[in-house]
């Protein structure tokens, strides 16, 4: 069973350089859809991919979408050029994404992070405004329904 909220501790306590924006940032703004894995967009250098390496080491990752699923093993070498990571985990999946549709890049998602307090300390999701973007811009039927149910999130709490 995913132990999300223990995969992000970790991220957070190796001092990863990330924003959760997917399902994961959705249910954490009140939307009903469950989801299958964390995504996070995370700065895709070499020092920041070999913290994520070292603080999830020891949950046994894979990379899921290649048929032989070989084991996470990152130097610094071959971070170079890397864009995303889709891992499995003990602790469940964790999607890497070096950019986000209708946002950009790491650089560009950072700006519209806002904090949520987990156990292992402050974890940045992507803001609502920012999430409905986002969500827009991946246009699958999935996405959309998440789209309506932030909108209407948003709404009340403006009203």
């Amino acid at each position: 069973m995913p132990d999300f909220e223990s995969l992000l501790n970790r991220l957070i306590q190796g001092e990863v350089e990330f924003v959760v924006v997917g399902g994961f940032a959705a249910v954490a703004h009140g939307v009903s859809l469950p989801t299958q894995d964390i995504d996070v967009c995370c700065r895709f250098t070499p020092e920041n991919l070999l913290k994520l390496q070292e603080a999830i080491a020891d949950l046994n990752p894979v990379h899921r979408m290649v048929p032989s699923r070989p084991p996470l093993q990152l130097t610094e070498a071959t971070c170079v050029g890397l864009r995303d990571l889709y891992l499995d985990t003990d602790w469940g999946q964790l999607d890497c994404l070096g950019e986000i549709p209708g946002l950009g890049q790491y650089q560009d998602v950072s700006v519209h992070r806002v904090s949520v307090e987990l156990p292992g300390g402050t974890c940045w999701i992507l803001s609502i405004d920012a999430l409905i973007l986002a969500k827009e811009a991946m246009g699958r039927q999935r996405d959309r329904e998440a789209a309506l149910q932030l909108r209407a999130i948003r709404e009340r709490q403006q009203s």
